[in-house]
């Protein structure tokens, strides 16, 4: 595969510091968004912690096909590249559990991690928290992970709509976390993978100030280093309440011009 990637990060209008984190690995086609929370400290570390331990562990991996690892009580091996992105969320969330444990300056850190993974046509997405991974497919976009807080389940269980959602007093408030706990389980999608898909990860500080057919807007009509900029500006523009962080992937061409992906949008593979 041949995949071109962008990325930028942007402390917001309303922040001292910017807590997020982001990896572009092009060498491994690895790409990840972390935002972090806890203390003074702690939610920038956390999100380093876990963007760098993610990229170690699949970079580990790649070079060492015979690596064979435990994860969750089954083995890691070679070719399992959900259980790979499974396996390296848990690792970060360990060590951010474990040095906050022994810093007290450090104690309740924890981040959101989305990450992306591509092999062999497909995309294999993880996600823990509020930070989000889409992709836009000519005129269409799609929310592929599910966010993990408190407002996303009162919309899913219909008790809330997604405007109430983007006022609510709790709308920051996760469920699920990388580090506040020794171990978490992140959620894996897999996407087939069409020449021309465009991907983006981005952590709340977007998401919630721009609507979705406005990121889609942005993305399918301007170069991907373009529309990082001007996705960070527009969500500046509009009051930047949190830092703001976005990755943009773009599908230059497949393994094999001759595959094609389903002609219909396919399901999620949930692994």
């Amino acid at each position: 595969m041949r995949i071109a990637s962008a990325g930028l990060s942007d402390v917001g209008q309303r922040r001292e510091k910017n807590e997020d984190s982001f990896v572009i690995n092009e060498d491994h086609l690895l790409y990840v968004v972390a935002d972090g929370m806890g203390g003074h400290l702690g939610g920038d570390f956390a999100s380093r912690l876990a963007a760098k331990t993610i990229e170690e562990v699949i970079v580990a991996l790649e070079a060492d096909p015979d690596t064979t690892l435990q994860e969750g009580g089954e083995q890691v091996r070679a070719g399992e590249y959900q259980s790979y992105l499974r396996y390296a969320v848990r690792l970060a969330s360990q060590r951010i559990f474990e040095k906050a444990a022994g810093d007290a300056a450090l104690r309740g850190m924890g981040t959101t991690v989305v990450a992306i993974f591509f092999r062999d046509n497909k995309a294999y997405i993880a996600n823990v928290g509020d930070s989000r991974a889409y992709r836009v497919r000519g005129d269409n976009i799609v929310q592929i992970t599910r966010d993990h807080s408190l407002v996303a389940e009162q919309m899913r269980a219909g008790m809330i709509t997604e405007d109430d959602a983007r006022i609510h007093k709790f709308k920051n408030i996760i469920t699920r976390s990388v580090g506040f706990q020794e171990d978490v389980e992140a959620d894996i999608d897999i996407r087939v993978v069409r020449k021309e898909d465009r991907f983006v990860l981005c952590s709340d500080g977007l998401s919630n100030m721009l609507r979705d057919h406005e990121i889609r807007d942005v993305v399918a009509n301007n170069p991907i280093d373009t529309s990082c900029k001007m996705l960070v500006d527009m969500a500046n523009s509009r009051g930047g309440d949190d830092n703001i962080t976005v990755v943009i992937v773009d599908v230059e061409s497949l393994e094999g011009e001759d595959i094609q992906a389903n002609p219909a949008d396919e399901p999620t593979m949930e692994a």
